[in-house]
């Protein structure tokens, strides 16, 4: 099947010299570290979807991360057209027989049976039409008859001093509408684990998933860290953990901008770390099974916390990978809520846990600022969807023993100082 890898790009240029044409590394260009990059089953990559993303991570101001987002739904399409055996380029006046009709389709049964969230198919869609558009302009595509077709649409809206203004785009008709679920939901839509299933998550992972792996769930229900922070770890970073001043048995990690550690959008903090886990983390980096992995990794990788067993460090297709063997593992031994668990949902557990445990303690507005600091957010309306979901669900949620035993120490915390 299609892959998605990541390369490290370094630009090269033709120099004609002695009436020959040789390549020679361009100085001036800009090298990209960690380019995502899609590749067919037989090796090939996938020249049009590549220069894509070659195109839009050389754009000034366009985010790399941003770029890995379009390819990561650009590359469930490659998997479709190789499993189905379509070319992306074939336009037939049929349109059930079109390759992207095709897809859509799919991923329209897989709202359905809800093993997709019409938010991802939106973006997901959405990706697959930008290439289009992109392959369009660059003449890769020569399509008999119309891809799709187009509408315009105008969107009202007030502006900030309460003016109604009206923006205008086009849409297609292979667009896939976003519509939220009833109920209220935390980031990215997911809820949070009851204490019940995270224990039988973590004891399964412990005996029958990699130990990277269950470490990794493990640090996510217990600090709320995204996936990307969890695989940019470094040994440095557990080395120079701080006690937190504050709240005995806890530990505080620099994060982001200037400590090596990615955060979405680079928002600057600190991990909010249990003594226990600490120690845990500090036992696996230092273990004959991940000394073997560091001598086979490059230098600028070797303090990384996580590494494959091949050297290489984490991505999100690798954790992905991990992640729908151990999902088909634990629903064939009978845990079936992990049917449409997700990664991302350990930090909606933390946060929730952490914010019952906050509110119990200190007031709304001191519990809201300490757990936006405890999970890095950029906006306090991010950290509020915690305190109404608690409200919402007040009596439906039994207290999580694992997390009180964890957290005892934030009812003995200094509520007056958020420097911490």
């Amino acid at each position: 099947m299609a892959s998605l890898e990541y390369i490290d790009f370094k630009p090269w240029r033709e120099v004609i010299e002695g009436g020959q044409v040789t390549l020679q590394p361009d100085k001036l260009g800009r090298r990209i570290e960690r380019l995502p990059q899609i590749f067919w089953a037989d090796g090939e990559g996938w020249a049009e979807a590549n220069h894509w993303s070659l195109e839009k991570a050389a754009t000034p101001g366009v985010d790399i991360e941003t770029v890995k987002t379009v390819m990561k739904h650009l590359y469930p399409y490659a998997h479709h057209l190789e499993r189905e055996g379509l070319d992306w380029r074939h336009f037939p006046m049929r349109l059930a027989e079109r390759a992207i009709v095709r897809f859509r389709g799919e991923i329209m049964s897989q709202i359905a049976d809800g093993s997709l969230q019409s938010s991802t198919a939106s973006s997901r869609m959405n990706a697959v039409i930008q290439f289009y558009r992109h392959a369009n302009a660059y003449d890769f595509v020569s399509p008999e008859s119309p891809m799709w077709r187009e509408k315009s649409v105008v969107i009202p809206y007030y502006d900030s001093v309460g003016f109604k203004r009206s923006l205008s785009r086009v849409t297609t008709d292979l667009t896939i509408r976003n519509t939220a679920r009833p109920g209220l939901r935390l980031e990215d839509g997911l809820l949070p684990l009851s204490e019940a299933h995270m224990s039988a998550l973590l004891e399964f992972s412990s005996r029958r998933s990699t130990q990277e792996l269950h470490l990794m769930l493990t640090t996510g229900f217990f600090t709320g860290a995204r996936l990307e922070t969890i695989t940019s770890l470094r040994i440095e970073n557990l080395e120079r953990a701080n006690p937190d001043p504050y709240m005995k048995g806890f530990f505080l990690i620099r994060v982001g901008p200037g400590s090596g550690v990615a955060t979405k959008f680079d928002v600057q903090g600190e991990l909010l770390v249990p003594e226990f886990l600490l120690a845990e983390l500090k036992h696996y980096a230092y273990s004959v099974e991940r000394l073997k992995r560091e001598s086979k990794t490059n230098a600028s990788d070797k303090s990384l916390l996580f590494l494959t067993v091949r050297g290489s460090r984490y991505s999100g297709n690798s954790v992905s990978r991990l992640m729908t063997d151990l999902r088909r593992m634990a629903i064939r031994a009978g845990l079936r809520f992990m049917n449409r668990f997700k990664f991302h949902q350990t930090r909606a557990t933390f946060g929730t846990w952490l914010m019952k445990l906050a509110l119990s303690a200190t007031t709304v507005s001191a519990a809201i600022e300490f757990v936006r600091n405890a999970m890095l957010h950029k906006n306090e309306a991010t950290t509020f969807k915690y305190v109404r979901f608690l409200e919402n669900n007040k009596g439906k949620q039994e207290s999580a023993k694992a997390f009180n035993e964890a957290f005892t120490g934030l009812r003995d915390r200094a509520w007056d100082r958020f420097d911490a």
